[in-house]
């Protein structure tokens, strides 16, 4: 495991009291076993988080995305991926993939902790105020049945 710190690429505000961060390497990042109490995926945690965060964030849920959804929870100095986005977001995503082939992640130990979750990315930005015409959520990949 390195004991480097990851390179935050970039900043960009979501509102008045919210950023999305993006974080480039670092130490070999776990992810999260459960949905932390204010987790975006979480149906119950609807409204927390500002629209724009949600656009910022889309791309994670592209086709073959290189980019993961990290726990906000978790923060910058210990980035985790979030067990909401591994559960109903990583479908299709590069890094997740290799991720599990490689033995980082263990999709096995991740659990919804017995809440309810967004079917999929899009479904989560339309509920937190993200118009589902916006051309950002256009090449968001569904979820496993199918559904927004």
């Amino acid at each position: 495991m390195s004991s480097a710190k990851g390179q935050v690429t970039a900043v960009r505000p979501a509102g008045d009291n919210h950023q999305v961060v993006t974080v480039v390497g670092g130490a070999t990042r776990p992810h999260m076993q459960r949905p932390c109490p204010r987790c975006p995926w979480r149906v119950d945690a609807t409204g927390e988080f500002p629209a724009e965060a949600f656009r910022h964030s889309a791309s994670t849920s592209y086709d073959m995305s290189d980019r993961v959804f990290s726990c906000h929870e978790a923060g910058m100095e210990t980035p985790r991926t979030c067990a909401g986005f591994l559960l109903r977001g990583a479908d299709h995503n590069l890094a997740v993939r290799l991720g599990t082939l490689s033995g980082r992640y263990d999709l096995t130990s991740v659990s919804d902790g017995g809440h309810e979750l967004h079917a999929s990315y899009r479904a989560m930005a339309v509920a937190n105020g993200v118009s589902p015409s916006d051309p950002i959520l256009a090449p968001c990949r569904s979820g496993q049945d199918g559904t927004l």
